[in-house]
């Protein structure tokens, strides 16, 4: 493989490592680890997880804020800001519960210690949602791993692939491959090979009548 490359002049991709975001509140008290690396729930709703990314541009760095439920993987907020702060990861979680219809009280949402969840706001909205936090351990990305995966697949899917100009278009491209490709059509091997809006859709199919 090396050789044929070298003889057609190509190059592979360097892999960039994802900046770590996570600045930890060291006056604030962190809210038990309840997942402790089981990245399985039994259905929708039971278990989410988010983290935030940056995404490089010629304007400057745009940040990514996600919330994944553990279920099927699905992305169920994306929000974008010029800011890794609380005010982004209030409107990711605000924008979860909103794709769930609203009422998500009983949902375990876990992710690391950084100082935006631990934020008075966040936990507020967490509260006032009836989210029930969960962080792992400050160092640890396997204390993450299944939102540290979505980013990985973001990176080698998207991110390596282009240069963005403006954070607009920066948006616009990330935003279209979460929502459309991502969660309608790549298909997950935790999914028996379906995509994240299949899986669900088949679970419920299957759901006994309430």
């Amino acid at each position: 493989m090396a050789a044929s490359m070298l003889r057609q002049g190509l190059v592979a991709r360097p892999k960039r490592r994802r900046k770590n975001l996570t600045r930890p509140d060291k006056k604030a008290r962190p809210f038990p680890d309840l997942v402790k690396r089981d990245f399985s729930a039994p259905a929708p709703n039971v278990k989410w997880c988010g983290d935030m990314t940056e995404i490089s541009t010629d304007e400057g760095k745009l940040y990514l804020s996600t919330a994944l439920d553990l279920f099927s993987r699905r992305l169920l907020g994306c929000c974008t800001s010029d800011h890794p702060d609380a005010v982004l990861a209030v409107a990711t979680i605000r924008m979860a519960a909103a794709v769930r219809g609203g009422d998500v009280r009983g949902v375990v949402f876990h992710s690391d210690r950084g100082s935006t969840y631990t934020a008075k706001d966040f936990t507020k909205a967490c509260r006032d949602l009836g989210v029930v936090q969960s962080m792992g351990r400050t160092g640890s990305c396997f204390d993450n791993a299944a939102a540290e995966s979505f980013f990985s697949s973001l990176e080698h899917e998207v991110l390596s692939r282009y240069r963005f100009m403006t954070k607009e278009e920066a948006k616009e491209i990330v935003v279209s491959w979460a929502y459309d490709f991502y969660n309608n059509r790549r298909r997950h091997s935790v999914c028996g090979s379906k995509s994240p809006v299949d899986y669900e859709n088949a679970w419920a199919d299957q759901a006994p009548a309430a």
